[in-house]
């Protein structure tokens, strides 16, 4: 880009020099090279005019990338009554002159709104047209041959300069879009490049992404120049630039780690069914088979606890609980509790359930803060009132978890705030 800068900066523009760089700027924008030069012969063409054409025509240009030779062309359309009004100039000052006007435009109002009028800077007859190419049709283009002119000056070097940046820019941000599009909720490896507002910006290669303060791991810290996985959250098309949104603190990314570990997901051969993540702390996975002899938990476990491992290694020491999906609420409510060993499991009405367990594995099942039940109840979707078997009436303190949904992390808390950090 800095090359084709260069051929840009100077007084007079430099066609040798653009089409040099012209390969080299479709590389590193990922661009098709023949796209690059019809935004270069656009923006010259749009300088020439500016410099030396008439108002209203139709300015073309051609650039013989071996010779660096400009060709610049007038273009008009082969019209006719059926597509263009023709309006006869009226002489002033002749009677009823003012009345003949004003039928014609009365007669030919709704066809105003239907036909162009006619310019002659843009439009031939096509008898005229003829006289110039015998198998000409009505709607081609017929091209003129303009003076080449490659001094186009100061201001009109800074006019094609501007034009050609600003759609290349453009054009590299719907390539990019292009190529991040449909890739939400899938994993990437980026760099850790600069911290702003508690908002983390990530080198994705051709472009930049953001992962904001909400969808970090919390206590997890960051070093510019890390590589780190990613979730894609969403691809912003409405912004001026590209904003790739990203989490590491999602449900979904864990889910994801997952997949990328263990083949049998893959493979469809076991899914997982539900995911309650509290970030950073733990996160409780319910995993079910769909192939006879394949056990789901040992799959994502691994054999000697490979695959999890795998996984706890990237978020950072995460405890990650394992249980298996059944359609018996009473045994899938026993798994969620795990690692607890659950006795039994009472179903009451309105989805709500006691899962009664031994006196030692009280503390186990309810959790730190009543971290493993309130994780239990966001697999399930389950209501569950842990309570001892041993004094089955006394309800527990932390031991009773409600179906609060916060499994849904919202993208930025205040939307003026991320549109403002993507443009």
């Amino acid at each position: 880009m800095d090359r084709l800068e260069a051929a840009l900066f100077k007084e007079m523009l430099n066609i040798k020099e653009l089409t040099k760089a012209l390969k080299q700027v479709a590389d590193e924008k990922g661009l098709d090279p023949n796209q690059v030069l019809e935004v270069i012969e656009s923006s010259i063409a749009a300088a020439y005019k500016k410099e030396y054409g008439e108002r209203g025509e139709v300015v073309r240009c051609k650039l013989d990338q071996k010779t660096g030779e400009l060709i610049f062309s007038r273009i008009k359309t082969v019209v006719d009554e059926s597509t263009v009004r023709f309006v006869e100039e009226e002489e002033e000052g002749t009677e009823g002159g003012e009345e003949k006007k004003e039928v014609v435009a009365e007669e030919s109002e709704s066809d105003e709104q239907k036909l162009p009028r006619f310019n002659p800077e843009r439009h031939i007859t096509i008898e005229e047209a003829k006289k110039i190419k015998k198998d000409v049709q009505l709607g081609d283009e017929v091209a003129f041959t303009l003076e080449t002119h490659e001094d186009f000056g100061r201001i009109a070097a800074q006019t094609a300069k501007q034009v050609i940046l600003q759609k290349l820019r453009e054009s590299e941000r719907d390539s990019i879009l292009n190529e991040w599009r449909g890739r939400e909720g899938q994993i990437v490896s980026g760099v850790v490049q600069r911290f702003e507002r508690g908002n983390i910006f990530i080198d994705l290669g051709r472009t930049i992404g953001v992962m904001f303060a909400n969808e970090s791991i919390p206590g997890e810290h960051y070093r510019t120049g890390e590589r780190l996985r990613f979730l894609v959250l969403a691809v912003q098309e409405d912004t001026r630039l590209p904003g790739i949104i990203l989490s590491r603190s999602h449900p979904k990314f864990v889910a994801e780690l997952f997949r990328m570990e263990v083949p049998e997901l893959m493979e469809n051969s076991i899914e997982i069914k539900s995911i309650a993540r509290e970030a950073g702390n733990r996160t409780k996975i319910a995993a079910s088979s769909n192939a006879d002899g394949v056990d789901p938990v040992g799959a994502l476990v691994g054999q000697r606890g490979t695959r999890v491992m795998a996984v706890n290694n990237e978020l950072g020491n995460e405890k990650i609980d394992i249980a298996e999906w059944s359609e018996e609420p009473e045994k899938f409510i026993a798994n969620a509790l795990s690692p607890a060993k659950v006795d039994r499991v009472e179903i009451l009405p309105r989805r709500e359930a006691r899962a009664f367990v031994p006196e030692n594995q009280l503390s186990l099942a309810i959790g730190k803060g009543g971290q493993n039940v309130r994780l239990a109840a966001k697999l399930t979707g389950w209501k569950i009132d842990v309570r001892s078997q041993n004094d089955p009436e006394a309800v527990q303190e932390g031991g009773v978890a409600g179906l609060v949904d916060t499994d849904q992390i919202p993208l930025v808390e205040d939307d003026d705030e991320k549109e403002d950090i993507i443009s």
